[in-house]
C-alpha cells in the first residue's frame, strides 16, 4: 500500500486532480449539506447539532466504504433491465445506479415540497418532526438520522462515479473524500444557524433541494443536465437572496436610525417645561 501511494506525492497529476476532486466533492457535497441544515433545524436546538455531526460523519463512513468497494459500484452502471427506448437524450436501460438516483430524486421532491407545504400552512399537522413536539424528540432525531442516511447513500453513490471517472487512484479519492468532508463539518454549524435565522433562506434552500431532486430522476432517466447549469443558478439564486437581505437590513436599520432620533426629539420636547 505504501508503495503505491508514494509516488503519488511527487507527481504533479497526482496533486492536480486531488485539488480538482476536493473541489468537486465539496461543491457535491452542498447539496447535502443543504438537505441536512433544514433537517437538523426542525429538532429542538439541543439535538441539532449532535444530529447534524451524526449525519456528516455517516456521509464519511458511506463514501469510503463505498471505496473499499469500487469493484462493485463500478459495476452499478451496468443495465439491469430494459424498456426498449433509446434515444439520444433519453434511455430507458436502467442501471441500479439510475434506479438509485430516480428513488433519491423522488424522495427529495417529495421531502422539500412537505416542508414548503408546512412553511406556507400555518395550521398544526401531526408530522414527526414538528419543533414543538417535545414529547417525540427520540423520535424525531431516529427519523432524522434515517433520512439523512438515505440521502447519503445517494449523494454517496454518485460522488464516488464521478470521482472514479477523474483519477483511477484510490489514495487520491480517500484523501478528496476526508478533505471535502472536513470542510462540510465546519461548514455544518453555520450554515444550519443562517437558515434557520432568515426564513426566506429555508424557502430558497428547499426550491435547491426541489431542482436537486428533479435532476436526479432525469438522471435515472439519462437524461444529464450539466451540474455547472445547476450550481451557477443557485449561485444566482443566492446572489439575488443576498442582496434582498442586504436591502431589507439597510431599511431596518434606516427605521431604527428614524425611531431613536424621534424618541431623543420627543425626550428633548419633554424636558423643555422644566428648564
Amino acid at each position: 500500500m505504501l508503495e503505491s501511494i508514494t509516488p503519488l506525492l511527487t507527481d504533479p497529476a497526482a496533486w492536480a486532480a486531488l485539488v480538482t476532486l476536493v473541489v468537486m466533492e465539496v461543491v457535491l457535497g452542498i447539496d447535502n449539506l443543504i438537505f441536512i441544515s433544514i433537517l437538523s433545524n426542525k429538532l429542538p436546538p439541543e439535538h441539532r447539532q449532535r444530529t447534524r455531526r451524526i449525519g456528516i460523519a455517516l456521509a464519511l463512513i458511506m463514501r469510503l466504504g463505498l471505496l473499499a468497494t469500487i469493484g462493485w459500484i463500478v459495476g452499478l452502471t451496468q443495465p439491469v433491465f430494459d424498456l426498449g427506448f433509446h434515444g439520444e437524450t433519453f434511455d430507458t436501460a436502467f442501471s441500479w445506479r439510475d434506479l438509485i438516483l430516480i428513488a433519491g430524486g423522488l424522495f427529495l421532491v417529495w421531502k422539500a415540497t412537505k416542508e414548503i407545504h408546512h412553511a406556507v400552512d400555518v395550521t398544526p399537522s401531526n408530522d414527526m418532526l414538528e419543533k414543538d413536539k417535545k414529547d417525540v424528540v427520540i423520535n424525531n432525531v431516529g427519523s432524522a438520522i434515517f433520512q439523512i442516511i438515505l440521502l447519503d447513500l445517494v449523494f454517496s453513490i454518485d460522488s464516488i462515479l464521478t470521482a472514479v471517472g477523474m483519477t483511477d487512484h484510490i489514495p487520491i479519492m480517500m484523501v478528496a473524500v476526508i478533505i471535502a468532508v472536513t470542510v462540510m463539518l465546519l461548514a455544518a454549524d453555520p450554515l444550519a444557524n443562517f437558515i434557520d435565522k432568515n426564513p426566506t433562506v429555508v424557502m430558497l434552500a428547499l426550491g435547491f433541494l426541489l431542482m436537486i431532486g428533479a435532476v436526479l430522476i432525469a438522471d435515472g432517466f439519462g437524461v444529464h443536465v450539466p451540474k455547472g447549469y445547476i450550481y451557477a443558478a443557485m449561485a444566482f439564486s443566492a446572489l439575488v437572496e443576498g442582496l434582498n437581505m442586504w436591502s431589507r437590513n439597510a431599511q431596518i436599520r434606516k427605521n431604527q436610525a428614524e425611531d431613536a432620533a424621534k424618541a431623543a426629539l420627543n425626550k428633548a420636547e419633554t424636558a423643555e417645561p422644566g428648564v
